[in-house]
């Protein structure tokens, strides 16, 4: 049983479900989910360049394998914009405009991106789901965001975009600005005004069902695919076909780098929707486990020839506003979509494309996230700039390129925040207890012979030259009087051997103008690494105190020409 709650814990949620409590609260979440989920799965759908069926293959599935393999109890996976896009940009070099090639290649990187994220979760990386930082999310999902609905415009007026860049698209679109197709124009915008009075008047409603119903309805009794609006047409009802993917060998190099990409954003962009919702519904979620999840709901996406899936925010929102308590929410949002792919999708025919594009254009706006980026801007302006540049990245060289961006943004950021972290003197501050930062606290009091430096980061390879000359120069505006050089050795969470030889060099260099290095902190700890490296040496014992305090206190009982420190000072 143990095991078995390791590798499938919804399934012994599932086992223990309450029947009699939570069914008819799960039974209409379920049917809500649905009803937003049929027309955003086409729309998405649409938006990769699949036939519409194929958004509803990839919102059964997927939901069926989260609710046995997930953590949270309200997550709703489903295609999601970026994801797809994401997709889009992947596949769409590869496939030579073949659309079979291109369907079987988007199901192949589906099925890629998920081995991916098992073969993770078994090395236990769900802390990848802080890799990409939360600016360069922000801006990696508002470049999409941009890129989306730009691609919409020519089917809010009637004709093609061929261009797949950004200021290519935009002089094409300028050019073809005279062959407007007036009857789609007034459907695609008619369906905006609606979009965006329902969410400001009635924001309860489910907006994008009512849009697609009113303006098949349109379609059906006025006829306006008589005068020229495109219509999405036939679609294939039936179950979804299961099989492995089938594409070229030779593509595989090139799909495996995007299928990485692809599992990194799906896992980091759902795992902020996961706890999002797990934090106001007052309980937790296993980061390790949702890798497995979401790696298991993208092959059965990818077994049922649908495309990459991902925790979707507004169909998880969905699920909380109706009073959805458990996972069988997601369970009933399946089965009602598979009764409707298998009788009720002659209806479908008859929404109009420019509905669909007025449905992506509203949730590209939705993920445009400017409220976050103001609060960062509010507290650190440069991440503003990380956000901005992955943001321009994306725009400028498209979805997968923008990842790379951003992963290679987030390596710069973690290298510089570890090689060249903060450093600080310390004193005391008048009303304050304990040691603060000088330069925070300009009344701050220093002790006359003695610095108390702090060094916040890891002492290793790739900053210990840094720390040197950091020491070494505080050490210089500490004058020819200083006596100690203490070492705040709590905030240095790892040594390697380059740290130690650092610190040999330090002690040497400053015992040469008359000082001593003091270390204060984590004493067994670097005795133990001076006994490993060859360095121990007897009065190590003696130059290393289990604490500040304790160091401040030898410090005044072995410094007898400096005056005797206040007491409040210790």
């Amino acid at each position: 049983m143990d095991r078995l709650t390791r590798i499938a814990p919804g399934l012994i949620k599932l086992l223990s479900y309450r029947f009699a409590e939570d069914f008819r609260h799960d039974l209409l979440a379920g049917v809500s989910v649905a009803a937003v989920a049929l027309p955003v799965a086409i729309a998405y759908a649409q938006l990769a360049g699949f036939n519409p069926v194929v958004g509803l293959y990839s919102s059964i599935l997927p939901l069926v394998a989260y609710a046995i393999f997930g953590t949270s109890r309200q997550m709703i996976v489903n295609p999601d914009a970026a994801v797809c896009a994401m997709v889009a940009a992947a596949v769409a070099p590869l496939a030579g405009g073949n659309p079979e090639i291109y369907w079987s290649l988007s199901v192949a990187v589906t099925f890629l991106a998920g081995m991916f994220c098992i073969a993770a979760s078994f090395f236990r990386l769900g802390a990848l789901a802080e890799f990409l930082s939360k600016p360069i999310l922000v801006g990696l999902l508002n470049g999409v965001a941009v890129s989306i609905c730009l691609g919409q415009v020519g089917k809010l007026l009637g004709f093609s975009i061929e261009s797949k860049r950004i200021i290519p698209q935009l002089f094409e679109i300028f050019a073809k600005v005279p062959q407007t197709q007036v009857p789609t124009l007034i459907v695609g915008a008619a369906s905006l005004a609606i979009l965006f009075g329902l969410a400001r008047w009635v924001p309860r409603l489910p907006t994008a069902p009512i849009i697609l119903i009113a303006a098949g309805a349109a379609v059906a009794l006025f006829g306006l695919d008589r005068y020229g609006v495109a219509i999405l047409g036939s679609i294939p009802g039936g179950a979804p076909p299961l099989r492995l993917p089938r594409f070229p060998e030779d593509d595989i190099p090139s799909l495996l780098g995007s299928a990485a990409g692809l599992a990194l954003v799906l896992f980091s962009s759902g795992m902020l929707t996961a706890r999002s919702f797990a934090s106001k519904g007052g309980y937790e979620i296993d980061a390790d486990r949702e890798l497995a999840a979401f790696g298991a709901a993208n092959l059965a996406s990818a077994l049922s020839q649908g495309f990459a899936v991902t925790g979707a925010d507004s169909r998880t929102a969905v699920a909380a506003a109706a009073g959805g308590r458990t996972q069988v929410t997601g369970l009933v949002a399946a089965v009602t979509i598979t009764a409707v792919l298998l009788f009720l999708t002659g209806p479908l025919r008859y929404v109009p494309i420019a509905a669909l594009g007025a449905l992506l254009v509203f949730a590209s706006i939705s993920l445009f996230d400017t409220r976050t980026l103001r609060e960062i801007w509010s507290i650190d302006r440069t991440e503003v700039g990380l956000a901005v540049i992955t943001t321009l990245g994306v725009v400028a060289l498209g979805a997968i390129n923008g990842i790379l961006i951003a992963v290679g943004l987030a390596l710069v950021r973690f290298v510089k925040l570890t090689a060249r972290p903060r450093d600080e003197v310390l004193g005391t501050v008048d009303g304050l207890p304990g040691l603060h930062s000088i330069d925070r606290h300009p009344d701050a009091r220093t002790f006359p012979g003695l610095v108390l430096y702090r060094f916040d980061g890891p002492l290793t390879f790739f900053n210990s030259d840094y720390f040197k000359t950091r020491a070494l120069a505080v050490a210089e505006a500490a004058g020819p009087e200083l006596q100690w050089f203490v070492i705040d050795a709590i905030p240095v969470s790892q040594i390697d051997i380059n740290g130690l030889y650092a610190l040999r060099d330090l002690r040497e260099r400053l015992e040469a103008r008359g000082a001593s290095l003091i270390l204060a902190g984590r004493k067994a700890e670097f005795l133990a690494r001076f006994r490993e490296a060859g360095l121990y040496r007897p009065e190590h014992e003696t130059w290393i105190f289990p604490t500040l305090r304790q160091a401040l206190k030898g410090y005044r009982q072995a410094a007898q020409r400096v005056a005797p420190l206040n007491q409040d000072d210790l």
